[in-house]
């Protein structure tokens, strides 16, 4: 009794591991499935986020030329700079080229419409101030360069500020409902606390990291309470100032140098009135909803479902076939139709298979470059 009670037990005891065992197999297998379906899940997104960006960049003709025109001469630079040996040049190249990507980026991942206009001021804004400003030296070279940029970075700031409240305003899903006038003056506050911000960059890489981006200044009058022989707090003017020594060693500049000081102010001035200007125009565009002919062309809209280009790339690499296939052969027949038009309808996909593909491109919808204000 004794024995059988115990070649029961052991015949248990092997029968509960045979089950943890066959228990932990699925699990390893499972796991290493849902590793190598995670990776193709994010495999496939890239993928399509790749795709996307490819429709979005060419769906306005003007701002393609001006994006790959751009990209080009950023590339010739940076190899050579490469040749030079100048790493840190080649760096800012490399900084530019993503940065020229960002506003398709940000249309195609927030599903917003960025007019031609803006999105052409913003890519040459980018490539005048990294390039043009930083490598080619403008910013020595003529010295209203950086007012100049500072400038319509204001004015573009406030667009986008402004666009923001613009499209919360006419959200359904946010309770938000702001007047005119406050629209102007969110959009200037906006603008404003990016040029500040962006002052605080330009003093932190000077202080931490040793660069010059604060510009220094030649002035021939200083006043300063520390110069006051009778330590009181009042102001001492020295005037006419000709020649400044540091450590017995004259300078040579002409007069006394201020340390950035001078413009930084500028440059929140000039941002000041660029971003006044937009205001303004921004709050008679809203008062007069869809007559303003200037600030449409700056201010971004929600994407319409058909244009977009994430859902579109994704439906038609489900269907199985080639996003850049079926684009050209949509651009074919156009041609020979004397049509214009871009891109696939997510409403207007042919059913799965490369044998619908010919199908497919007839039934796309013209999509017309923006009318009227977004006509560059």
């Amino acid at each position: 009794m004794v024995i059988l009670y115990t070649i029961s037990f052991q015949a248990d005891e092997k029968d509960v591991y045979m089950n943890r065992k066959n228990d932990r197999i699925p699990n390893i297998k499972e796991s290493g499935g849902e590793n190598q379906k995670s990776r193709k899940s994010t495999g496939g997104r890239m993928r399509n986020l790749s795709e996307a960006l490819y429709m979005e960049l060419r769906e306005h003709k003007s701002s393609f030329i001006v994006y790959f025109t751009l990209r080009i001469i950023v590339i010739v630079m940076m190899i050579l700079q490469l040749l030079n040996r100048n790493y840190e040049n080649v760096f800012l190249c490399v900084l530019t080229l993503i940065l020229l990507i960002m506003p398709s980026l940000v249309q195609v991942t927030f599903k917003v419409e960025l007019p031609t206009t803006l999105e052409i001021f913003i890519l040459i804004f980018i490539f005048a101030a990294e390039i043009l400003g930083e490598i080619s030296e403008f910013y020595l070279v003529f010295p209203f360069w950086d007012t100049v940029l500072h400038t319509i970075n204001g004015f573009l700031a406030a667009a986008i500020g402004f666009s923001m409240v613009d499209l919360l305003n006419r959200s359904q899903k946010i309770v938000f409902n702001l007047s005119p006038l406050f629209m102007a003056i969110v959009a200037f506050c906006f603008s404003m606390t990016i040029g500040v911000i962006w002052e605080f960059f330009e003093f932190g890489m000077d202080w931490l990291i040793g660069y010059d981006m604060q510009k220094d200044t030649v002035i021939h009058t200083i006043r300063s309470v520390m110069l006051d022989p009778a330590g009181r707090n009042v102001p001492y003017v020295i005037s006419n100032i000709t020649q400044t020594a540091v450590n017995e060693q004259e300078l040579g500049l002409g007069g006394y140098l201020d340390i950035g000081l001078i413009d930084t102010m500028q440059d929140l001035i000039v941002n000041f009135i660029g971003a006044f200007v937009f205001s303004v125009i921004g709050f008679f565009f809203v008062k007069n909803r869809g007559k303003g002919g200037i600030a449409v062309r700056f201010i971004p809209r929600r994407k319409a479902k058909d244009r977009d280009f994430l859902k579109i790339a994704k439906e038609i690499t489900d269907n199985g076939d080639d996003v850049r296939e079926v684009i050209r052969l949509k651009s074919v027949k156009q041609k020979e139709a004397g049509e214009s038009g871009n891109f696939v309808s997510s409403d207007e996909l042919a059913a799965p298979g490369t044998e619908k593909k010919y199908e497919a491109v007839d039934k796309f919808p013209d999509q017309k470059e923006n009318q009227g204000a977004e006509d560059c």
